[in-house]
């Protein structure tokens, strides 16, 4: 995976858990958390914030670690890996957060696109 794929696929893994962790952990307290990006021992310039609670952040650590790990040049997404690294409880707690949120940002991505279409009467 080049460098600029990993950094994606972490800013869209924050992005994602963030969403979730607002709408569904609304009154858990959140944590700052600002991750300084490496990947294959070199410092990629970059960082991702995102504020999580206790469960969503372990689950993103999670995620990182496995990121970090995957062995694929071209990474598959997860759900088509011929060598799935989730452990199968976090795999399935994943894909609903990604389903979730996938499904939200893209309703919201539409609503920009029509609230910016519409033309002055």
């Amino acid at each position: 995976m080049t460098n600029e794929k990993f950094t994606e696929q972490v800013t869209t893994l924050a992005k994602f858990l963030q969403t979730y962790c607002t709408d569904k952990h609304a009154l858990e307290p959140k944590r700052e958390i600002d991750l300084e990006l490496t990947y294959k021992g070199e410092n990629l310039n970059n960082s991702v914030r995102t504020q999580l609670c206790t469960e969503c952040e372990q689950l993103f650590f999670y995620a990182h670690e496995r990121l970090l790990a995957c062995s694929h040049d071209v990474k598959p997404s997860c759900r088509k890996c011929p060598h799935p690294c989730y452990e199968k409880p976090r795999w399935t707690q994943m894909a609903k957060i990604m389903r979730y949120s996938g499904v939200k940002l893209g309703l919201v991505k539409l609503k920009k696109i029509f609230t910016f279409s519409k033309t002055p009467e």
